[in-house]
């Protein structure tokens, strides 16, 4: 008789007798722990064989053009949905927002330029190679 062994899917974490016909079985067979191991299965997939992303990809396009008012019809019967996007698109923005200003600081330490000539240069390109622009900048302060 085969020996007990723990489902090791989080939502299930329950003893099941491994069919012996699937070689390293780690999911039971119950519907959720199913589901849980084909998403997994499908993520790494997508991550791993570029001909299987692009064809889930044209198969999702195929699928909306087929079906165009899904989304708009999907929002309207669940509004529990669309508060929750909308609260979590707020947060999105809010850090945008917050990150945007951190960058401001950033551009202080241009106002420190003086007036001179500077060459301009294409980012990665060595000094020897020539390709930068001349450029002379006057400071005009604001004061």
């Amino acid at each position: 008789m085969d020996k007990m062994h723990r489902c090791t899917n989080p939502s299930c974490r329950r003893n099941f007798l491994p069919n012996p016909r699937v070689k390293n079985q780690r999911y039971c067979n119950r519907k959720d722990c199913q589901r849980v191991r084909k998403t997994l299965w499908q993520r790494e997939k997508m991550a791993n064989d570029p001909d299987y992303k692009a064809t889930q990809r044209d198969c999702r396009k195929r699928w909306l053009k087929q079906n165009p008012d899904y989304w708009r019809e999907y929002r309207i019967r669940n509004p529990q949905y669309t508060e929750h996007n909308r609260l979590l698109q707020k947060k999105r923005d809010r850090k945008r927002r917050l990150d945007n200003l951190a960058k401001m600081d950033a551009l202080e330490r241009v106002s420190r330029l003086e007036s001179g000539t500077y060459y301009l240069m294409p980012e990665g390109v060595d000094l020897a190679k020539m390709d930068a622009l001349n450029h002379r900048f006057i400071l005009i302060p604001t004061t």
